[in-house]
C-alpha cells in the first residue's frame, strides 16, 4: 500500500463524498437528493474496488473512505432532521454504530494494554451502512417505512458494535 499519495482515483472518489454531502444539505427536491445518495453510494463502492483492482490503495485512502462515508451520512441525516423527515431519536439510532465506532477507536488508542489494530470494514458494519442508506431513501421517498427501518438499523448497529468489540478484545495484547 502506497503511504504517500493523496490524489489517486480512489481517494478522489472518496473526497467527492464531502462535496456530495454539502450539495445534499442544499438540495430540497426529492429527485436531486436521491441522485446525490446514489452517487455517494456508487463512489463508496467504486473507491474500494478500484483501489483493490489497481493496487492503488493508500494509507490516506484507508482513512478518507470511512470519514467521507460518515460525513455524507451525518450531513444527510441532519438535513432530514432539520427539514422534518426524521426525528432526533431516529437520527441518534441511525448514527449509533458510528458514534460507538468513534468511541471504540478512541478507547483502542488510549488503553495501554490494547494492541494498536487497524479498523477494517466488516460485514455487520456494511449491513448497517446499507440499512442506513435504505432508511435515508425511505425518509425522502416513502416516509411510512422509516418507522420499520430505524429499528432494523438499531439492531444491526448493536450487532456491528458487538462484532467490533469482540474483534478488539480478541486482538488485545496478551
Amino acid at each position: 500500500m502506497d503511504r504517500g499519495r493523496l490524489l489517486t482515483v480512489p481517494n478522489t472518489l472518496s473526497l467527492s463524498r464531502f462535496v456530495l454531502a454539502g450539495a445534499f444539505m442544499f438540495a430540497r427536491d426529492p429527485v436531486p437528493r436521491v441522485v446525490l445518495i446514489a452517487i455517494a453510494a456508487l463512489t463508496d463502492v467504486l473507491d474500494g474496488w478500484i483501489a483493490r483492482c489497481t493496487r492503488t490503495g493508500t494509507r490516506w485512502g484507508a482513512l478518507l473512505d470511512p470519514v467521507a462515508d460518515r460525513a455524507f451520512m451525518l450531513a444527510a441525516f441532519f438535513t432530514c432532521l432539520v427539514i422534518g423527515e426524521l426525528k432526533l431519536l431516529q437520527v441518534i439510532i441511525l448514527l449509533l454504530r458510528d458514534i460507538m465506532t468513534a468511541v471504540g477507536f478512541i478507547v483502542a488508542r488510549s488503553v495501554s494494554w490494547l494492541r494498536p489494530i487497524t479498523f477494517r470494514a466488516r460485514i455487520p458494519g456494511k449491513l448497517v451502512t446499507v440499512a442506513q442508506v435504505l432508511t435515508l431513501l425511505a425518509a425522502i421517498l416513502a416516509p411510512a417505512w422509516v418507522v420499520v427501518l430505524v429499528p432494523i438499523v438499531g439492531i444491526l448497529a448493536l450487532a456491528s458494535i458487538a462484532d467490533y468489540t469482540f474483534m478488539l478484545w480478541r486482538e488485545r495484547a496478551t
